[in-house]
């Protein structure tokens, strides 16, 4: 059997989650009315219920996002949505906290989110072997992990592709709950790593001032998509449920297309999850919507340098360097490509990122609506593309259709229109009609034919159409329609009913975890996660960092981001290079916020601890 491979799009909401399945996702994830990690993204049972009969029309799949930490006092009305979301015919759950494991549950399949720090082969295969259908992969893995993890089990394995990356790893970041008692784990991140810090070292001086030392670049591995299958990845997630409309369409056609591609030219071995195809009148490029530059993160090992340090906002596409400037006007190069109303991004001399609005846009040359002090020579990028959003935002501008063939035939008593989708499914309807053969007897089979393939705005195109009379009968156009409006919305019912969801019924184990003692990383909120690992052998259990946080000593991030190696002072990388030591600790300071960094070399991570934290130094 060909093994699917999926692209899994963000839903902020029902319209962005039919937009996503219009240009071409092959599932979509999107938050309940609770519980997810992002708080500004919940919809009600509702509009996931329209969502979910919207994909299936598709046979693409709708996954909701329950992944925060839970208390206690949640636990029930957790449950409770559960069983909502299961009757409307939500297709999967991604979790977090395994008190769900224990619940009394709907046989719903359940995906651990990525928050559940999905780094390690023996933990993924317990969580395989206690039920979970899916592990959504940590961003820091490599393809030789990744390969591993794949060996060890037969869970599915979904990676990002694109999108926004957490400079720690998922669901190990407490710098919000440090600084104003606000919980990542609880859908709550307030991005304290994306403001600018001062780097000062062990002596007191200040190495950077002001500047986005924890921003990183945005995620972009479609060209490992090839790789990644091999490795054992079923489907690519595009990070991104607080995005808008033009992010999510572009990011989806551009990773279609780009997916379409490999799997025609592997047809024998994969296959695409969904059904129908896509059209666009717009050309997809990742750099055309938001992003802070890319990089592929550590799916290749460490080998470049992956800091946004001048601004945690959207640099956009790069477009060319300024000329000059000439009265009140630019001329920068490949001009040419600007609009009226573009946005433009550079970075001034202040190693900041600024910004100018182009109210006129002529010959190459930009006037701005505040004209700025712009060196010669300075890149210059294009972080809002006028005329690009205007055509992605229309409806119309990412259309999907499910192929069918028609055949219109005569019965004894009258026709018959029957349409066969690409998918086998077949609907029929039948006409009581007088046989009446045409003036002069000629044939208007082209007539038929042209009104048939009329199938506008619904999801399905007529591809092949057979016209089989013993005679040249004649038919009204307008009875034509009926029957093909008729067909139509018969096939979309046939189509709903047919849909397999997949189902899994959860069966309590008693495997043993492989750790005995779980520290607070764990996120363990409530009694019934506890019992979770308990029962699987684990001895001891942290509280989480929410339940017992201790102000200005504590660890609040482990990442595999490093500064030491943004600032070619890696004792491992740069050893033949740099000109000294760093004096350690090093210092991140942001007016009253102050963290410490502890390098861990030997794993190839850092750490970040509050001021009063006291740790040893490692030495290189």
């Amino acid at each position: 059997m060909k093994k699917k491979i999926e692209i899994l799009a963000p839903a902020k909401d029902l319209i962005h989650g039919m937009a996503a399945i219009n240009a071409g996702a092959d599932a979509v994830y999107i938050g309940a009315p609770q519980f997810g990690a992002r708080s500004n993204a919940n919809n009600s049972i509702e509009d996931v219920a329209d969502l979910v009969k919207y994909a299936h029309l598709f046979n693409a799949q709708v996954f909701v996002v329950i992944n925060t930490i839970l208390y206690d006092n949640e636990l029930e009305t957790c449950r409770k949505m559960i069983y909502q979301l299961y009757d409307i015919g939500v297709d999967a759950l991604i979790v977090q906290d395994m008190a769900i494991m224990e619940m009394e549950l709907p046989p719903i399949v359940l995906h651990a989110s990525t928050q559940a720090n999905n780094r390690d082969a023996d933990k993924i295969k317990f969580l395989a072997d206690a039920g979970i259908k899916r592990v959504v992969l940590a961003r820091e893995l490599n393809l030789h992990q990744i390969r591993e993890i794949h060996e060890a089990t037969d869970v599915e394995l979904e990676f990002f592709v694109t999108g926004a990356l957490c400079v720690s790893f998922s669901g190990n970041c407490y710098m919000s709950v440090a600084n104003g008692e606000r919980s990542a784990n609880r859908g709550s991140c307030a991005q304290n790593c994306r403001l600018p810090y001062n780097l000062i070292d062990g002596h007191g001086d200040t190495l950077i001032k002001n500047s986005h030392l924890l921003s990183i670049k945005d995620f972009d591995v479609s060209d490992q998509i090839p790789n990644l299958i091999e490795a054992g990845i079923v489907s690519f997630k595009i990070e991104g449920r607080l995005k808008d409309i033009v992010y999510v369409k572009n990011n989806v056609s551009y990773l279609r297309q780009k997916l379409d591609a490999f799997l025609e030219e592997n047809s024998t071995k994969y296959a695409k999850a969904s059904s129908g195809k896509c059209t666009y009148t717009f050309d997809s490029s990742l750099d055309r919507s938001f992003n802070r530059g890319y990089t592929d993160y550590f799916v290749n090992e460490r080998h470049q340098a992956i800091g946004s340090w001048e601004s945690p906002k959207s640099k956009g596409q790069y477009i060319g360097k300024l000329i000059q400037t000439i009265g009140n006007s630019y001329e920068i190069e490949n001009g040419h490509l600007l609009n009226n109303g573009d946005g433009l991004c550079f970075i001034n001399e202040n190693n900041e990122a600024d910004g100018i609005y182009v109210n006129r846009a002529e010959n190459g040359f930009v006037f701005p609506n505040v004209l700025k002090e712009i060196k010669e020579g300075t890149f210059i990028y294009r972080n809002n593309d006028a005329a690009f959003i205007k055509i992605v935002e229309r409806e119309d501008s990412a259309v999907r259709k499910i192929s069918t063939t028609l055949l219109l035939s005569e019965t004894e008593d009258g026709f018959q229109l029957m349409a066969t989708d690409e998918d086998g499914n077949v609907s029929t309807v039948t006409l009581v009609h007088p046989k009446e053969t045409t003036k002069n007897n000629e044939s208007i089979e082209e007539n038929f034919k042209i009104n048939l393939a009329k199938t506008g705005f619904t999801p399905y195109t007529a591809d092949e159409i057979d016209v089989v009379f013993s005679q040249n009968w004649f038919l009204p156009i307008s009875k034509i329609n009926e029957m093909r409006r008729t067909v139509y919305e018969q096939l979309s019912e046939i189509r709903l009913a047919n849909y397999v969801r997949h189902e899994h019924q959860i069966v309590k184990t008693s495997h043993p975890y492989p750790e005995s003692k779980l520290d607070f990383t764990y996120n363990v909120a409530n009694k019934v996660a506890r019992k979770f690992y308990e029962r699987h052998g684990v001895t001891e259990i942290e509280k989480a960092f929410e339940l017992q946080w201790d102000p200005g000593k504590s660890r609040v991030m482990t990442t595999k981001y490093c500064i030491k190696y943004e600032l070619e002072k890696c004792p491992k990388y740069h050893k033949d290079t740099m000109d000294g030591k760093l004096k350690e600790p090093l210092v991140l300071k942001q007016g009253e916020l102050e963290y410490k960094l502890k390098f861990n070399c030997k794993p190839c991570e850092m750490e970040i601890w509050e001021k009063d934290a006291e740790f040893e130094i490692e030495e290189d």
